[in-house]
């Protein structure tokens, strides 16, 4: 075999995209083949169970939650059509699919996982805009689907091109999965790269952080003012943004920079090893998606227990429930509509917001009602 072979994720892309390459070794390969597994079994699995709540759980089908639906259907879309042959093909020890099934793989899966990653980003928007601005609130499904028609299609935007003739998709790595060819050293090919690179992932984590950022300056604010009743709400805000923001640049950030390696620096520089951990990690966020963004909120966690019969459901009319109380953050005043949104805390039930869009809201009734605050003190708590 020749010795200058090449690879999508390192070195270069050689001339045939399904054409067995050097790389792993047998073991190597059976590791690959273990983490995979793992993350295909729990990945489907959490992803499923978030869709057995939504449809057995009334009270979680509403606008708001629709976004919520859309990352885990996409994440589960992942598991299907591409953790299984790409588990498969290690299993193997090459690539199974053929030349058509390498783009298809690679297409589809990058399709799915900007899906995922721009729905995140509209999700952080919505909960700071929910918690900290004042906004018309309703069962609105047409601004729902807006949100969630406008994450295919953006995603569409940036999948396709490489069909057309923009870039192209290619075997990368160790050879046993496909996605965009990043190694190209075609004009058209590193502009695409570029902007795929800001457009799909450094955008949406400028606004994950700006959002979660001001979500907690926000409860921070709050908390000087009321601390008794402010600070155990802030501990959770402060440690679910933490936790979403480190989980998703753990998941994607090692990818985009292995990319830009293989786009832009000297070849060599990625070794097969070093370009299948961070395949390894992006396909991870199908598993920490469901447990971060989901059943770590209150809401959820009470209908996953009741769906295990864990605890004894509280029914309307023998349908289960799980109901929570939020309240709208703001730090100053702002009209909406002509009409001047005023200082005072204003509870939400989750008929209007749900606390999906807001992880620090519980299920259990509020300890204490908290006072009014004075316009003077531009602040509202939770």
């Amino acid at each position: 075999m020749n010795n200058t072979w090449t690879y999508n994720l390192s070195f270069g892309a050689p001339t045939d995209p399904v054409e067995p390459r050097a790389g792993l070794s047998r073991n190597g390969h059976t590791v690959v083949a273990v983490f995979l597994g793992f993350i295909l079994f729990f990945g489907f699995l959490n992803n499923l169970i978030v869709l057995i709540l939504f449809c057995k759980f009334k009270t979680l089908r509403n606008p708001v939650n629709m976004l919520l639906l859309n990352i885990s259907i996409s994440d589960m879309l992942v598991c299907i059509s591409g953790t299984t042959l790409s588990f498969a093909s290690n299993i193997h020890g090459k690539w199974i699919g053929g030349e058509h099934g390498c783009r298809w793989y690679g297409f589809v899966n990058s399709c799915f996982g900007i899906v995922s990653l721009i729905s995140l980003a509209v999700l952080s928007y919505e909960r700071y805009s929910t918690l900290t601005l004042c906004n018309k609130r309703s069962d609105d499904y047409r601004k729902a689907l807006l949100a969630v028609g406008g994450s295919w299609l953006y995603s569409l935007l940036w999948t396709v091109p490489p069909l057309l003739g923009w870039s192209s998709y290619g075997i990368e790595g160790a050879g046993t999965s496909c996605s965009v060819r990043w190694s190209s050293e075609s004009a058209e090919s590193t502009s695409y790269i570029i902007c795929l690179f800001i457009f799909c992932l450094v955008i949406p984590v400028m606004v994950m952080m700006y959002c979660y950022g001001r979500l907690l300056y926000a409860v921070k604010q709050v908390g000087k003012i009321h601390k008794s009743t402010a600070r155990k709400r802030e501990y959770h805000v402060l440690f679910m943004v933490i936790t979403t923001v480190i989980c998703y640049l753990a998941c994607w950030i090692p990818y985009g920079v292995i990319a830009l390696l293989a786009t832009f620096g000297k070849p060599g520089v990625v070794t097969p090893v070093a370009s299948i951990i961070p395949s390894i990690l992006a396909k991870s966020s199908t598993v920490c998606n469901p447990i971060i963004y989901i059943l770590m909120n209150k809401q959820f966690y009470k209908c996953f227990r009741l769906l295990f019969h864990c605890e004894p459901p509280s029914s309307t009319d023998g349908e289960p429930t799980c109901h929570s109380k939020v309240t709208v953050i703001q730090l100053n005043q702002r009209t909406d509509g002509g009409k001047l949104c005023s200082n005072e805390p204003r509870p939400e039930t989750d008929n209007k917001v749900s606390s999906l869009l807001h992880p620090e809201s519980g299920l259990e009734p509020a300890a204490k009602p908290v006072p009014p605050l004075s316009t003077e003190e531009g602040a509202k708590g939770l």
